[in-house]
């Protein structure tokens, strides 16, 4: 069995939301594909394979055998699929051209000169060029699907023009049947042409209008340069930015974009971060210091040494993120491809019944309208507006969050953020600025220099975010580390070492009381104060002795108070958790209006808090830094990472905010009420109007007043209905 392989190829030559489920089905049908999804609105497939029994050239061969085709290779593919895309829509363009100037005078003869001499062979003149060289591809799809058995808009559009086209060519070269049986033969060669001329104008529009979905993609790979200036045996040259290979020497000059992550090798500057980090202020940058790609260089030259370069970038994993994200499908569109999969065949029977219908009650004079209905009936009901409904949403909400520095993992987790009732937050990182400074020490005896070194020594090992601050302020007193004899880290507690035959621990009020250690009266008042001021409290000491304790101040945010106000305003209850003590706890929790909170929380307790929520019937979001609280992100409904620059945990969380903005949260929510509302909305107006459409189309009003659908107008009603699926969608980029 070979390794599991997951990767995206732009699918060309679909028209329709049936083309996009038959090269899933092609796709799935393969040896060694685990799961293959297609997105209509990106034209974009996503298969897992197992690369020993597949390869992406047999996954191509399959869907060209299937009428459709895939780009495969890695080099520039988004480009080669604009491109592409580009050259489809002027064919589009030219084809529309072309069909409106036979189709207006079509429909001079077929409504005004209708009795001139001549008038049927005239309109069945102008039909064939506008059938065979503009609606050629019609039925070429059509013929490709019925040779594998499927349908999809392309059968619909054949099947209707042709029983029209085919009706009237018999009228007009066999009137006398009619003629004997007292009824008049009339043409629709107009009805043929316009519905391919309207149909080709609602592709042009929806193509146009989809392109318009992906520009917040367009902006992200516009982020990458595409040429890079290396130094090679001591010679400055510029090369295509995929020949850079890791360990080259990249020369970056003022105001240019770095093409390549890495470290500065030589030089220093000021780098503009803030289309990754959202960071307005430009970072200073100096020798040993990390850069990444696409972000810009300010003022001095510098040389990088490439780290990551090409797919590996930060960059490049962010667009890639928000391409799966776009291409994933969320749940309420799995049912709309189930629904997509058998509807032309059941337009098709209703088609058929409508037709036996007409003549069944009307008899042989009501041939002519059985025809028009059933006609009518193939037009209105092609599921484009059904399968565009969801994609084109999701792509424009997940493009408009990560354009807001939103990363979103899938739709899936798009969907479950507005079922969210409960949001549980981590303090240290999440609610304070995660840049902790020592602001108090209390010493149980006269401070001897030998301490410092063990705790030094112990914190330069701990991972806890509190332990930097420790080593800041010990390294500015020039304390030099001891060597330990051991370390072990106490999960949620802190940390023990040995060192000469004794035990140091630093930690919590937990692992004070795991030594029974004592706080004596003079230290315990003071320890009350900075506990009340918010301030984190680290215990150090050796065996049952406590030997100093340390005041760790960790700012709240600017925007934390108001991110939580917003959140209420939403509906949202919030929690803090934290591993700080309960005075601490409640000096923070106070400060921002949060009611509920749990101090003194391990890992597992985190954990369990979340599961208890759940238990109550809560949908739960947890918010923490992807690394520390994986536990309780893991369990969690909807996990939310705060991402720091290149330390993002975007294969940690659903969600990741790019800053540490705190107010990108209920941005994030709010995005995703919006976007869901959308998809709704448009599943609704595409089911309404088939469920509207079709009946009309088949003549249920004729016995009423005498209404009959047109199937013309039911051509410019379903190019509409596509069209305006994707505007709405489009209106969210908008608000």
């Amino acid at each position: 069995m070979g390794n599991i392989v997951k990767k995206s190829f732009p699918v060309l030559n679909m028209h329709c939301a049936g083309c996009a489920n038959n090269v899933e089905k092609t796709v799935k049908k393969l040896t060694g594909v685990v799961e293959a999804s297609v997105n209509f609105a990106t034209n974009t497939l996503t298969v897992s394979y197992e690369s020993g029994q597949l390869t992406p050239g047999e996954i191509r061969a399959a869907v060209l055998a299937a009428g459709y085709d895939l780009i495969i290779e890695e080099a520039h593919k988004e480009e080669r699929q604009e491109e592409e895309q580009h050259k489809r829509y002027l064919r589009l363009k030219r084809k529309v051209i072309g069909a409106w100037i036979l189709v207006v005078p079509l429909l001079l003869f077929s409504m005004v000169l209708m009795h001139m001499p001549y008038s049927s062979e005239i309109q069945l003149v102008l039909t064939i060029p506008v059938m065979i060289l503009f609606g050629g591809s019609f039925f070429t799809g059509a013929w490709k699907q019925a040779k594998l058995g499927r349908s999809n808009m392309d059968t619909l559009v054949a099947l209707s023009t042709s029983i029209a086209f085919l009706f009237s060519v018999f009228n007009t070269f066999f009137p006398e049947f009619w003629y004997a049986r007292g009824l008049e033969p009339h043409v629709y060669y107009e009805a043929s042409a316009v519905i391919i001329a309207f149909v080709l104008t609602g592709k042009l529009m929806e193509e146009r209008a989809k392109g318009n979905t992906s520009t917040a993609i367009r902006k992200l790979m516009g982020m990458q340069p595409k040429i890079a200036r290396v130094l090679r045996n001591g010679v400055e040259e510029e090369i295509l930015i995929e020949q850079l290979q890791v360990g080259d020497l990249v020369v970056v000059r003022p105001g240019e974009q770095i093409p390549v992550d890495g470290q500065l090798s030589e030089g220093d500057s000021y780098v503009d971060e803030s289309m990754i980090s959202g960071e307005p202020v430009p970072v200073e940058k100096k020798k040993g210091d990390k850069v990444l790609a696409g972000t810009i260089n300010q003022r001095g030259s510098f040389i990088i040494r490439a780290a990551q370069v090409g797919t590996e970038t930060v960059l490049a994993r962010i667009i890639r993120m928000v391409q799966e994200a776009q291409g994933s499908k969320a749940p309420v569109q799995r049912i709309v491809d189930r629904i997509t999969g058998i509807f032309v065949p059941v337009v098709l029977v209703i088609a058929i019944l409508t037709f036996i219908l007409w003549i069944v009650i009307g008899g042989n004079e009501y041939i002519s309208y059985g025809i028009l209905s059933a006609v009518s009936v193939l037009v209105i009901a092609c599921p484009c507006a059904l399968g565009l409904a969801t994609p084109t949403a999701l792509m424009v909400g997940i493009g408009k969050a990560a354009s807001q520095h939103i990363l979103i993992k899938d739709a899936v987790a798009l969907e479950q953020m507005r079922k969210v009732d409960v949001i549980v937050l981590d303090k240290t990182g999440t609610l304070t600025e995660g840049h902790p400074t020592a602001t108090g020490w209390l010493w149980a005896q006269p401070q001897e220099i030998h301490f410092k070194d063990v705790l030094l020594a112990a914190e330069m090992k701990s991972e806890h975010p509190l332990a930097g601050a420790i080593v800041a302020a010990l390294q500015e007193e020039n304390i030099k580390p001891v060597t330990l004899d051991s370390f072990e880290s106490i999960t949620g507690k802190g940390i023990k070492v040995s060192y000469e035959g004794y035990t140091y621990w630093v930690g919590s009020h937990k692992l004070l009381k795991d030594f029974n250690a004592i706080v004596i009266d003079i230290m315990a008042d003071m320890l009350v104060q900075y506990e009340s001021d918010g301030q984190g409290i680290i215990y150090f000491g050796r065996g049952s002795e406590l030997l100093a304790i340390i005041a760790v101040s960790d700012p709240v945010k600017a925007t934390s108070a108001e991110a939580v106000r917003e959140l209420k305003r939403l509906g949202i209850d919030i929690c803090m958790l934290t591993g700080d003590g309960q005075r601490t706890a409640l000096a923070v929790s106070s400060r921002l209006g949060i009611e509920r909170f749990v101090a003194d929380a391990l890992p597992d307790d985190k954990a369990e808090f979340v599961r208890e929520l759940q238990l109550q019937g809560k949908k739960v979001a947890m918010v923490g830094d992807g690394i520390n609280d994986s536990q309780a992100l893991a369990l969690a409904d909807v996990s939310i990472a705060m991402g720091k620059g290149t330390d993002i945990a975007m294969d940690v969380a659903m969600v990741t905010l790019m800053t540490s903005d705190l107010l990108l949260l209920p941005k994030a929510f709010e995005l995703s009420k919006q976007t869901v509302r959308l998809i709704h909305q448009n599943l609704f107006w595409a089911f309404i109007y088939n469920l509207i459409g079709i009946p009309i189309a088949a003549g249920v009003l004729f016995p009423l007043n005498g209404l009959l659908l047109n199937p013309m107008l039911a051509s410019a009603a379903m190019a509409f209905s596509s069209v305006s699926v994707v505007l709405n969608s489009l209106s969210l980029g908008r608000k």
